[in-house]
Parts: structure tokens; C-alpha cells; sequence
């Protein structure tokens, strides 16, 4: 299962304690003075986008961050951060990147004065300059693998998959080509197979979990989210929008360049990419061909109408809020998560999309959204 150990944290046991670690390219615990100026924390995580956070300080004028981290340069772009959390004698990553850019707000009222650090995670690195680079006689997965290693450096692991439906290169007719930067071409040969790629943080400090593959729908669900069960309930609040014209079918024309006679490509399964979620699958409403696909090799043509086929099936969507220390536990984006007391027609198993962790001094909040492709629940039970 991919994680950071996030969801295991017992928080209902209390205390959580937020710890910042900082450097160049290794971090090392910032003084108990930073520690203790820090306002506020706000992290978020997305399938298959950059996460990012946002970090405000306490600034006073004979302060250590006034007086010599800002002229020293140890808040500016670029600087590496990493944020954990803890509960008694457990801990966990929530975040590492990098700092993009500060904002100092000064203020005549004494305390008003704020430092924000704005920063995004490793991907960014990966995202600074076009990388001219050609991969003859490599598959669409070998050629991430070589990518990511670039950046062991910074303690980032690959964790590769390989595409569901196998693209041997051929030379003759093309050898693949980079022109762009290192995320930008991941993630197109992510999309193009109907796959994700992100970084997860941890689980140890200064180490980085590099995904490229399809979305985690399977494994033990995380603890259930339960609402509208009086004592019982552990979210604040949650609301679902069911969209009839976000499926589409795709259709696909190859052309098989010996006889010039083209095909249409007959529809493929999406479980591989898709395990279902819900019991009712949803009809597809719109009819969407695929362009480009006639000129290129059969196989990379099926991969991009299983791509799209894929991606656009998720039809139902969920948004809300939670107090983490109600909740008893760190909710995680990129994994599934059961739902109970919403009702039979949206209980059940969701892909939780993304979510915004939101620290404050004496106050841990998440706002997450959540997906899958249809209605009432799999299994008659929601695992707690």
C-alpha cells in the first residue's frame, strides 16, 4: 500500500505536535524560537497535481528570523522544508519541498507584524528547465524510471508500474523524444496510459516515494468518515454532486499502415484502471472521438482510448470538512476511504481526491473531495 503511515496515527490520543525541519538539499530541525513563532499551516494534496503549503510566522523586530535568518538567506526560494507530525512517540511526514517564495507583512500594531513562506514539493524541481533527451528502444515506464532517478539525490524512490497495455518501442518508426522538462514529460506519459503521478512524502525525513501508475483504489479503506450518526459522527459536514455528463465513451480510429485500412478500436475494460467502487455503474452520456490515434502504433492508440475511458468515469463527487481530533485519525489523499450515514445511495467505498490540511495552534482541520464512478455502496458493510 502506498503511504506515509499518516493514517495509522492514533491522533485521538493526543497531543499532535508539528515539527519543521529545514536546509539546502538536507534538513536539520529549525531552532525552538522559529518553531515557536510559527501561526499557522496549510498543506494540500492532490491526485495527481503538485502539492503545496503555505506557512505563517510571528515576526518581531529583534526576532531571530528578522535579525539573522532573512538576511542570511535561509528562507528563500528554493529552500528545502519538511513537516512532520506527531502523537506521543509516533511521527510522520506531511510534507517536504521547497520554498518558492516569502511575503513579509509589516504592521505598526506589536504582533501583527507576519512572515508567509509559500513553497510546493519536489516536483518542482523536476518542473525548472527543458531536458532535450531521447530513449531508444524504451517503454513508456522505462522511460520514467530513468527520469526519476535523477533525483535520488534529493531521496526520491521510484515507485514504477508498468503501463497495463504494453508498448514495445519500434525504431523504425520512431524513436521517443523529450523536449520538455522532467514533470512535464512524466505526466504526459502518465496521462497518456490513464495513470497518476505524484510524490508521497516519508516515511522517514528527507526521503520521498516517487508514484507513476494507476490510482490506489484498492487495500484496506482508511478509517470510515461517518455522518448525520449523532455521537457517532467524526465529519462536520459532506456534500455529493452526482454529474450524468462527466463519462464520456470514447471512440478510437487506428490505421494499420500495411493495408491503409483503418478500424475502430473496440472499447476496453477499465477495471484494471478503475476497480469499481460503486454497485450501479453510470452510463456514459457523451460519445467523444480521439484524435491523433490513426497514425500511431495500435497499441499506443488502445493505451490512450483506455486512458480516456478511464479518466472521465468518475461521475460522483463528495466535499467536506472534519475536526481531526473528532475524526481520531490523519485523513490521506490518493487512497480509499469508507462513507457512512449519507444514505444507501451514497454510502460506501470513495478515492479521496485530495485534501487541505489546515494546523493552527490548538486546532487540526482537513477539508478533503472525494470520488467514484457510481451509486450504493459494494459491500452491504462500510469497514470502520
Amino acid at each position: 500500500m502506498i503511504g506515509n503511515g499518516l493514517s495509522d496515527l492514533e491522533v485521538m490520543k493526543g497531543p499532535v505536535r508539528i515539527q519543521l525541519l529545514m536546509g539546502s538539499q538536507l534538513v536539520e530541525p529549525v531552532p525552538s524560537e522559529v518553531a515557536e513563532a510559527l501561526l499557522s499551516a496549510q498543506i494540500t494534496a492532490t491526485a495527481g497535481e503538485r502539492s503545496g503549503f503555505q506557512l505563517a510566522f510571528d515576526l518581531t523586530k529583534t526576532g531571530l528570523i528578522t535579525r539573522e535568518l532573512l538576511p542570511q538567506g535561509r528562507f528563500d526560494p528554493k529552500t528545502r522544508i519538511v513537516v512532520t507530525v506527531s502523537v506521543r512517540q509516533a511521527s510522520a511526514v506531511l510534507f517536504d519541498g521547497v520554498i518558492v517564495r516569502h511575503e513579509v507583512g509589516a504592521s505598526n500594531q506589536p504582533g501583527h507584524s507576519t512572515l508567509t513562506v509559500t513553497g510546493e514539493d519536489l516536483t518542482l524541481l523536476m518542473d525548472l528547465e527543458d531536458r532535450p533527451a531521447s530513449y531508444p528502444g524504451q517503454s513508456p515506464s522505462e522511460r520514467v524510471l530513468g527520469v526519476l532517478r535523477r533525483y535520488s539525490g534529493y531521496g526520491v524512490r521510484p515507485h514504477v508500474v508498468a503501463e497495463q497495455i504494453l508498448q514495445p518501442p519500434n525504431e523504425r518508426l520512431r524513436v521517443p523524444h523529450q523536449t520538455q522538462t522532467d514533470l512535464q514529460y512524466v505526466t504526459e506519459l502518465a496521462r497518456a496510459n490513464g495513470y497518476t503521478f505524484y510524490l508521497e512524502p516519508g516515511p522517514a525525513v528527507g526521503e520521498s516515494l516517487a508514484y507513476w501508475g494507476p490510482e490506489n483504489r484498492k487495500g484496506h479503506p482508511q478509517h470510515a468518515l461517518s455522518v448525520n450518526m449523532d455521537v457517532h459522527s467524526t465529519v462536520d459536514q459532506l456534500t455529493f454532486a452526482y454529474d450524468g455528463t462527466a463519462r464520456e465513451e470514447p471512440q478510437a480510429r487506428w490505421q494499420n499502415p500495411e493495408t491503409r485500412k483503418s478500424e475502430l478500436l473496440p472499447p476496453p475494460p477499465i477495471d484494471p484502471l478503475r476497480p469499481p467502487l460503486g454497485r450501479r455503474p453510470t452510463p456514459a452520456l457523451r460519445r467523444r472521438t480521439l484524435t491523433g490515434t490513426a497514425k500511431q502504433q495500435r497499441s499506443q492508440a488502445e493505451a490512450a482510448l483506455l486512458a480516456r475511458s478511464a479518466v472521465s468515469a468518475d461521475v460522483v463527487s463528495g466535499s467536506g470538512s472534519l475536526d481531526v481530533l473528532r475524526y481520531g485519525y490523519i485523513l490521506q489523499p490518493r487512497q480509499i476511504v469508507g462513507v457512512r450515514g449519507s444514505g444507501r445511495a451514497y454510502d460506501g467505498l470513495y478515492y479521496v481526491k485530495s485534501v487541505t490540511h489546515n494546523l493552527r495552534p490548538g486546532s487540526y482541520q482537513q477539508n478533503f473531495t472525494l470520488s467514484r464512478e457510481g451509486l450504493v455502496a459494494r459491500e452491504d458493510r462500510v469497514p470502520l
